[in-house]
């Protein structure tokens, strides 16, 4: 029990990204569908409208529980949400190419797009948080 308390302690940021990751992703694609498939809005509307609530989710889950982030003064905080709002638009422009070559040039569905789209950019973002947004000063 101790080896396993060992290694939860020494990838807790990876675990836990996994969950939150794995939530903001269920946000994300929720999201979409609800706009895309229910509201009737187009799918490239609708990504960056699941874009934006999700990348809201991940910034206080990510700050907060994943990395811990204990930057409280203005300008520590000021760094942490523009520098992570500006590698999310980085992942949006990479999630909005996957999705137009992936709906507008191959005709596949939408939704399965995007739950493919979803796995490779919870992997950028998260190499993106780890190095250059949430990283120990």
């Amino acid at each position: 029990m101790k080896k396993i308390n060992e290694l939860f302690q020494a990838h807790y940021a990876l675990i836990s990204y996994l969950i939150f990751g794995g939530l903001t992703t269920l946000i994300n694609i929720i999201t979409f569908v609800i706009f895309q498939s229910y509201l009737g809005v187009n799918y490239q509307f609708a990504n960056v409208i699941a874009w934006f609530v999700s990348v809201v989710f991940a910034f206080v889950t990510n700050k907060l529980w994943v990395f811990g982030s204990k930057n409280v003064n203005f300008s520590g905080f000021m760094r942490e949400i523009l520098s992570f709002f500006g590698f999310r638009i980085l992942s949006l422009v990479i999630d909005q190419l996957i999705m137009t070559i992936g709906v507008s040039v191959l005709h596949l569905d939408a939704a399965l797009v995007k739950l493919f789209d979803q796995v490779f950019i919870v992997l950028i973002n998260y190499v993106f948080s780890k190095l250059f947004i949430f990283k120990k000063s």
